[in-house]
């Protein structure tokens, strides 16, 4: 029931800002990588980037992780990289993130409860971190196109899975403006709408011809 007395123009406490949440990148590997197949590889790799650029636009803590990179799987993706260039990474001999304590002490050292997720596969190496994660006390929003699965069945029943126990699925744009969440506020505007351009497809493109043929502040 709505208690009109206490509706105000207010943001919710679910949603994701730059002060309460932060990024896990899991295992965006070639060999990973090889093995996905439950959507256009170059798509997820698209997401994946535009997801951590929204991070640096927004100062989000980031935590990335591989599993046996020298071994097995390789680098961390390249695209990745070039944007935190200077981070730590976390490498593991475990699928299950969770299970490493490196990786559990730098999620806890950010010092948020609110956990962006992202990796490979996610029936696998995403799915594990996202239960732990949960079962800990932790709210996790998995970002699902920039993650992938071996097949698509594979990705759906994941994702399902994770729904199931409390996850909340998101995707990499609407992470970004979500964080953005109104255009009046400029210190993020111009990174932001750069981002979307850079990687957001049609609307990036739309926010291009706007900014040239109408207003060079359109965006939304």
């Amino acid at each position: 029931m709505v208690n009109f007395d206490t509706v105000k123009a207010v943001p919710s406490a679910d949603l994701l800002t730059p002060g309460n949440a932060m990024m896990l990148f899991v295992d965006h590997q070639p060999q990973m990588f090889f093995g996905a197949g439950s959507t256009d590889r170059a798509s997820v790799v698209n997401a994946t980037v535009g997801l951590a650029k929204a991070a640096r636009v927004f100062d989000v803590p980031v935590v990335l992780s591989t599993v046996a990179a020298e071994s097995f799987s390789g680098p961390l993706l390249p695209q990745l990289r070039e944007v935190f260039p200077k981070h730590e990474i976390v490498d593991r001999t475990s699928m299950n993130a969770w299970e490493d304590q490196a990786l559990v002490d730098a999620v806890k050292a950010t010092g948020r409860t609110k956990i962006i997720l992202s990796g490979l596969w996610t029936e696998v190496c995403l799915v594990m971190p996202a239960l732990c994660a949960l079962a800990q006390g932790y709210e996790v929003y998995v970002v699902a196109d920039a993650s992938a699965g071996v097949t698509p069945a594979a990705h759906e029943h994941a994702m399902q899975r994770m729904t199931a126990a409390g996850a909340v699925p998101v995707t990499w744009l609407q992470v970004l403006l979500e964080l953005q969440r109104d255009w009046a506020r400029t210190e993020t505007y111009a990174a932001t709408t750069e981002v979307v351009k850079e990687h957001a497809g049609a609307y990036g493109l739309g926010v291009t011809y706007a900014q040239a043929m109408i207003d060079p502040h359109a965006a939304g």
